[in-house]
C-alpha cells in the first residue's frame, strides 16, 4: 500500500487554503511554438517565497502537535524548502532553524534569514547539511522537517498537480522536475486519481540523475556544477520513490545547456522568471521535441529564485548561441577613422554595438596595424551573419 492517497492531497489543499497562493495555469504561445507542443505552465514561481515548496511546508507545519510547535523545527535545504519552512514557521509562530549547504546562492540565504529563521551554513552538499540538521534537531529537541521524504510534505506538493488538473483537465502529459522526488510523487498521485492514464514524466539534470539511475538499477553517481541547484539531490526519498515506481511513466535527463535555454525562453517568451530547477520541465521539451510534439503538456515552473547575475549571464549566453549577439576580432590599419568607419557600417546595417576594445601595442602582428574586438547585437542569426559578411568585404576578420 502506498504511503500517500488522493484523500491526503485533498485534505492538504483544504488545510493550506489561504496560506498558499493558488497559482495560475497559463498556456504559453511562445513555449508552445518553440517546442511543438501545447504547453500549459503552472506558475508556482509566483508564490510568496518564489517556489512550490510552500505547499509542503505549510501542510507539514499545520500538522504539528502543540508540544512540537513549542519545541520548534529544523530543516535542511538548498534554498526553496528553507524559505518555505521559515515563512510558514513565522506565520504560525514557530521557531525555525535552517541548515543550508555553503554553496547555496546568496539570494536564497538572504531571503531565508529575512523570514526570521536562524540560518546555519554547513557542508558542501545537501547530504552533509541534512546530517547536521538532524544533529541539531536531536540536540535542541526540534522537529526535523524533511524537504521531500515525508508523506505530509508530499501531500502538500501534490496540491500543485490537483490545481493544475482542475484548471486544465485535458492534458496528455505532465512533465515535472525531480530533485528528491516529493513534487512528482504528489502530482503523480493526484494525476492517477483525477486523470487515469495521464503520462507523468520526471526530469533530472545530467549531473544529478539519481532517479534515472535508481530506476535503471545502476549505482547512483552524481555531482558537478549545475545551474539547477534546486534539484541537485543525491538521494531520492524512500517515500516518493515508492510512489514514483507505481505512477511515473519515465524519467528523462537533460543537459545543462537545455536548462539555460529554457530559462531564457521563459524570460523572453513567456515573460516569467525561472531558476534552473524551475525551468527543467521546459528544458525537457526543448531537449526531446519529438517526444512531446503535438501533445498537450502541463509543466510546473516550480521556482523563480535565481540570482540576478546568473540570470543576466544566462540571457547573454543565449544571445550568443542563437546569433543575436556577435563577437568579432578584426585586424585593421592603424590610422585615423578606421574605428569610426566600422561603427558606421555596423550601425548602417542595423546592428547595435555593445562593446569595443581597441589594442595597438601587443595584440597586432604589425606596428602599423591594430586589433579591434567588437561586440554587437543583431535582430537574429541571419541579420548578424549579413553584417559580418559586409565587414569581411573590407576588413580582415581574425575571429568570428
Amino acid at each position: 500500500m502506498l504511503p500517500l492517497t488522493f484523500a491526503d492531497i485533498e485534505a492538504a489543499a483544504g488545510r493550506i487554503a489561504g496560506q498558499v497562493l493558488r497559482t495560475p495555469a497559463v498556456t504559453s504561445d511562445a513555449v508552445s511554438r518553440a517546442t511543438g507542443a501545447t504547453v500549459t505552465l503552472k506558475l508556482d514561481n509566483l508564490q510568496a517565497t518564489g517556489a512550490f515548496k510552500e505547499r509542503g511546508a505549510a501542510n507539514r507545519l499545520a500538522l504539528l502537535t502543540p508540544a512540537e510547535r513549542t519545541a520548534g523545527v529544523v530543516a535542511m535545504s538548498a534554498g526553496n524548502h528553507a524559505q518555505a519552512v521559515a515563512r510558514h514557521a513565522r506565520l504560525q509562530g514557530i521557531s525555525a532553524v535552517i541548515v543550508m549547504p555553503r554553496s547555496t546562492p546568496l539570494t536564497k540565504v538572504t531571503r531565508t534569514s529575512g523570514w526570521g529563521a536562524r540560518v546555519v551554513l554547513h557542508g558542501e552538499t545537501l547530504a552533509e547539511a541534512a546530517e547536521h540538521a538532524r544533529a541539531l534537531a536531536a540536540a535542541e529537541g526540534r522537529v526535523f522537517i524533511h524537504p521531500y521524504d515525508d508523506p505530509a510534505v508530499i501531500a502538500g506538493q501534490g496540491t500543485l498537480g490537483l490545481e493544475l488538473l482542475a484548471d486544465v483537465p485535458d492534458l496528455d502529459a505532465l512533465v515535472v522536475p525531480v530533485g528528491g522526488g516529493g513534487l512528482i510523487a504528489g502530482c503523480a498521485v493526484a494525476a492517477a486519481a483525477m486523470r487515469p492514464g495521464l503520462e507523468v514524466i520526471g526530469v533530472e539534470v545530467a549531473a544529478y540523475a539519481a532517479l534515472a539511475q535508481r530506476l535503471a538499477g545502476q549505482p547512483v553517481t552524481v555531482g558537478g556544477a549545475t545551474i539547477a541547484e534546486g534539484i541537485a539531490v543525491r538521494d531520492i526519498g524512500a517515500t516518493p520513490l515508492a510512489v514514483i515506481r507505481e505512477h511515473v511513466a519515465d524519467v528523462v535527463v537533460v543537459p545543462e545547456r537545455a536548462v539555460e535555454e529554457a530559462i531564457a525562453l521563459l524570460a523572453e517568451g513567456a515573460k516569467t522568471v525561472a531558476e534552473g530547477a524551475g525551468a527543467a520541465g521546459v528544458a525537457a521539451l526543448l531537449a526531446f521535441p519529438d517526444r512531446f510534439a503535438g501533445r498537450r503538456v502541463g509543466v510546473p515552473v516550480c521556482g523563480g529564485n535565481i540570482d540576478s547575475r546568473i540570470l543576466a549571464n544566462v540571457l547573454l549566453r543565449n544571445l550568443l548561441r542563437d546569433g543575436r549577439l556577435r563577437r568579432l576580432v578584426l585586424e585593421i590599419p592603424d590610422r585615423p577613422g578606421m574605428l569610426a568607419d566600422i561603427a558606421t557600417r555596423i550601425g548602417r546595417d542595423g546592428g547595435n554595438i555593445i562593446e569595443v576594445s581597441h589594442h595597438r601595442l601587443f595584440a597586432s602582428p604589425s606596428v602599423q596595424a591594430a586589433e579591434l574586438e567588437i561586440m554587437f547585437e543583431a535582430r537574429d542569426a541571419a541579420h548578424g551573419a549579413e553584417i559580418v559578411r559586409a565587414l569581411q568585404e573590407t576588413y580582415q576578420l581574425r575571429r568570428v
